[in-house]
């Protein structure tokens, strides 16, 4: 709203828009986040009893923060609105877990994932092409709708569980989802995607962001799957922007090993009754924690400095392909 009340290129506007969008989460975690239900910690992981008592579902609180943001500074059109949307649902469906006195099973939560995603993909294509570009072979690939739909669903599904099974450490999933979403608003620059969409992710970082000052080791309150999930769901919504979705595997590299390993193990258990990795605890973060005695602080740092690596990797790769 406020965006139709100036020029679009007042980069005065956008700087406030930022700083807005960080400022009033800040104020809304304080404020309400003792409102939100409390964490009931968790017998399998490692120190997971350290969270019991600690609000939980402070995504709730910025996924409404950035959806106002982008509502005041940003160009509403049907497209963003559909994503907001798709956002706002799965953030909805975490939040719901998150007050839920019985935790919401497996396949329950897989079966929302799967019909949000479904959804979302439809939609995609209703509003972008199906060619994608094989980075960095300059490849562009025609695929056939019903086949594009497919492979959508995929990402946007395994998006949404890898980032979710990746909160489980101060800090952690929080970082590699700005390190991952700042990769893609490089690439936006490089592909001359819309501006708008770069603005749109710069608001949830800042969102994010804010959370994360009250995220940090000692955590005072934890996203739970209101915000892992729409943050999920998000980055798979940036990255099919780029046109080139197989980008995803590297920007996303930590989240997916993360906690994507712990998804193929009990995959392959549970329908294949193929064992794997036995002696790797998964999430990986708790691997690293009880097996190797990592500290908190040591997980998200290495974690974050080993996707910085391959992003930047990544972001030179484009620089050569599009020599910007």
């Amino acid at each position: 709203m406020i965006y139709y009340l100036f020029d679009v290129n007042n980069g005065y506007i956008s700087f406030i828009g930022i700083i807005f969008a960080f400022a009033i989460t800040c104020i809304f975690l304080y404020s309400l986040g003792k409102l939100l239900p409390k964490d009931m910690g968790r017998d399998f992981a490692h120190d997971g009893k350290l969270s019991a008592g600690k609000p939980r579902g402070a995504g709730f609180l910025f996924i409404i923060t950035f959806i106002i943001s982008t509502i005041l500074f940003i160009p509403i059109n049907r497209e963003i609105i559909v994503y907001l949307i798709y956002t706002a649902a799965a953030m909805i469906t975490g939040f719901l877990d998150d007050c839920s006195k019985t935790p919401w099973g497996e396949y329950k939560k897989g079966l929302l994932d799967l019909i949000i995603a479904i959804a979302l993909a439809v939609s995609y294509l209703s509003f972008n092409t199906n060619v994608i570009d094989l980075e960095p072979f300059g490849i562009h690939l025609t695929i056939h709708p019903v086949i594009f739909v497919i492979l959508a669903v995929i990402l946007i599904w395994g998006s949404i569980n890898v980032t979710n099974c990746s909160d489980g450490v101060d800090g952690l999933s929080g970082l590699l989802t700005i390190v991952t979403l700042v990769t893609i608003v490089t690439i936006y620059r490089m592909k001359g995607v819309d501006s708008d969409f770069a603005y749109l992710i710069l608001l949830l970082c800042m969102c994010i962001l804010a959370y994360l000052w009250y995220n940090i080791t000692p955590s005072i309150m934890i996203m739970g799957d209101a915000g892992s999930r729409a943050m999920g769901i998000f980055i798979a919504i940036a990255i099919l922007k780029t046109n080139s979705p197989f980008l995803y595997i590297p920007v996303a590299f930590m989240l997916i090993l993360d906690g994507g390993l712990g998804l193929v193990k009990v995959f392959l258990l549970r329908f294949l009754k193929i064992r794997i990795l036995t002696k790797v605890r998964t999430p990986l973060h708790d691997h690293v924690r009880k097996i190797w005695g990592w500290s908190n602080t040591q997980v998200v740092f290495r974690f974050a400095t080993i996707q910085l690596l391959i992003s930047i990797a990544v972001v030179y790769m484009m620089i050569m392909t599009y020599g910007k």
